[in-house]
């Protein structure tokens, strides 16, 4: 119903059957998985991973930031619990924090993906690979934060930790 109604995105998607997959491709509608809530609901039904990525659907993650299903505020956790529970990769993570979750908010013309004519939104990692972002849970290696063109969190010197 979802990509019939030309919706941005389908939430909460563990239940959905490879097959209704299908209805996904071609309409520009985004699978956004909710580790948190999954996690936090002790569910075991796992999103059909495999099928959207053989039928090319866009994966956002977000952490559904909630008191009842999902109190999980940290990005960096979301992005290991989607690798570790629904076995997405480091890059598939990032993705779905980033360019694929502009998309679905319907903003990737804007923000998600640092291009020309977007907005400078960035986050400045102290990291030798960017996969360490979804597996070094508990740690934030954060040293800088730009958001619209604007410095919010001042780069580190380097001595400063």
């Amino acid at each position: 119903m979802a990509a019939q109604r030309s919706a941005l995105s389908v939430d909460h998607i563990e239940y959905l059957k490879d097959s209704d997959v299908t209805y996904l491709v071609g309409g520009g509608t985004v699978a956004v998985l909710l580790p948190g809530a999954f996690y936090v609901l002790r569910e075991t039904q796992l999103p059909p991973i495999e099928a959207l990525r053989e039928h090319k659907i866009p994966i956002a993650i977000a952490t559904d930031s909630n008191p009842g299903s999902s109190p999980v505020n940290s990005l960096l956790l979301i992005m290991n619990m989607a690798c570790t529970l629904f076995r997405l990769t480091p890059a598939e993570a990032l993705r779905g924090v980033t360019s694929n979750a502009a998309k679905a908010l319907g903003l990737d013309s804007e923000i998600g993906s640092l291009e020309a004519g977007k907005q400078a939104d960035l986050v400045i990692w102290d990291i030798k690979r960017p996969a360490h972002l979804a597996y070094q849970i508990g740690i934030n290696s954060c040293v800088g934060v730009m958001q619209a063109g604007n410095w919010r969190k001042p780069l580190a010197t380097g001595t400063e930790k």
